[in-house]
């Protein structure tokens, strides 16, 4: 596949809110994402109709497994072969997946063991998918506008969970799970396209020379030392880490045991999620506008530990009301924190790395983030929702000290 390259100081010099190519790629990104909402949609449906709650609940977790295992690898992948190439091949392969499965489903009643095929394939694609999509962006606009796009993803990332659910529930409600597996399968359908006419910036010959010859496994030691000798990466890495390992069992398993327990009931816990969607979409808007925060380093760390005070009193709050001003500004300050640390990764990283250093921090995100779940039910079964909170808080906070304590790190700007 040919890539149509960008000379250095041209078009992606401007704006990335007035960059068609910019826009094309979030198009295709938005596309994607609300492809991948209505696919989970499809397929939590799907399975909870061809089997028990249990046998569910482990379709809906396999594809978590090959995500996890060949993340590292997707990276090397991405880096390798360039990210729009694989971006483009991957989401061809989830296309012709979900299209498939769908059809199927039309035709016939194949069972569990057809969804969890599926779950495996999505995984397997996710795993260079996710660090290929990451290093995208340095391909196609200029570093000096790379925290605007970040910004921009964030409100992708807002637009498709707040579409993806209701579309998805409407295909099941018009068609059954076939129908809104078709309509997943057509909105991915629809990045490709856009995908390959974005036009990409070439990299700097040096970068380009040092892969040539070199084995996969040279790639990812060299990808793991890069990241390994950077004086902010490391630490940025470790403030992410903390921060998603306190924060997503709380505000998953953790905010629904709350509602229950508070007698709130699903429409209370609705109120109090949809207060941290709109808290996060405004932090992404912000970040668009402006296009670059001064002192993104401290800004990270700063609201990082204020979101982590949120996250304690979320648990203390008596009313549905006061909990969702409390979600609202954990939105706000988690989407702040997680917009810089996103910007600060793109823009300190070596373009030529981007995709194993996404790999690394998505491995982070995806691999040892969601086991806090489990965890956060069976201590909140234990000791209760106020002190699984407040630890998980901590657990947070200590990220954004790290952040700050750093000197590196907390000395870290977005390029201007």
């Amino acid at each position: 596949m040919t890539t149509t390259l960008i000379p250095a100081g041209t078009a992606t010099d401007r704006p990335a809110h007035r960059d068609p190519d910019v826009l094309r790629w979030l198009g295709a990104y938005t596309a994607s994402m609300v492809g991948d909402s209505v696919y989970y949609i499809a397929l939590s449906w799907a399975a909870v109709r061809a089997g028990s709650a249990t046998q569910a609940g482990v379709v809906m977790a396999v594809s978590a497994v090959p995500r996890a295992l060949l993340m590292l690898g997707g990276g090397v992948v991405a880096d390798r072969f360039g990210p729009r190439r694989v971006v483009i091949a991957s989401d061809a392969v989830r296309c012709a997946a979900v299209l498939a499965v769908a059809a199927l489903l039309f035709l016939a009643a194949p069972g569990l063991w057809l969804l969890a095929l599926l779950a495996v394939v999505f995984g397997t694609v996710d795993a260079v998918f996710m660090p290929a999509v990451g290093a995208l962006p340095a391909r196609v606009t200029s570093r000096g506008q790379l925290a605007r796009v970040q910004g921009m993803r964030g409100l992708a990332i807002r637009f498709a969970s707040i579409v993806g659910a209701p579309l998805g529930g409407l295909g099941v409600a018009v068609g059954g799970a076939a129908a809104a597996f078709a309509v997943a399968g057509l909105l991915i359908a629809v990045s490709v396209p856009l995908l390959v006419s974005v036009r990409m910036r070439d990299l700097p010959p040096d970068d380009t020379a040092a892969a040539r010859g070199a084995t996969a496994l040279h790639d990812l030691r060299a990808g793991l030392r890069y990241i390994r000798g950077h004086r902010v990466l490391v630490p940025l890495m470790l403030a992410i880490a903390l921060g998603d390992l306190g924060f997503v069992g709380p505000l998953n398993v953790g905010l629904t045991l709350l509602a229950d327990e508070r007698g709130w009931g699903a429409s209370g816990m609705g109120w109090v999620l949809s207060g941290f969607g709109t808290g996060a979409g405004a932090a992404a808007l912000l970040l668009t506008l402006r296009g670059r925060l001064p002192h993104a380093g401290r800004i990270a760390g700063w609201s990082i530990m204020a979101g982590s005070v949120a996250i304690g009193a979320l648990a203390q709050v008596p009313s549905v009301l006061t909990a969702v001003g409390v979600a609202l500004l954990v939105g706000l300050l988690a989407g702040l924190s997680g917009a810089m640390c996103g910007a600060l990764l793109q823009t300190h990283s070596d373009p030529a790395y981007l995709g194993r250093v996404t790999a690394v921090s998505g491995l982070v995100s995806l691999g040892f983030a969601p086991l806090s779940m489990p965890l956060s039910a069976a201590a909140i079964g234990v000791w209760g929702t106020g002190p699984v909170f407040v630890v998980s808080a901590a657990v947070c906070g200590l990220g954004g000290v790290i952040a700050l304590s750093v000197r590196d790190l907390r000395r870290a700007e977005l390029p201007g």
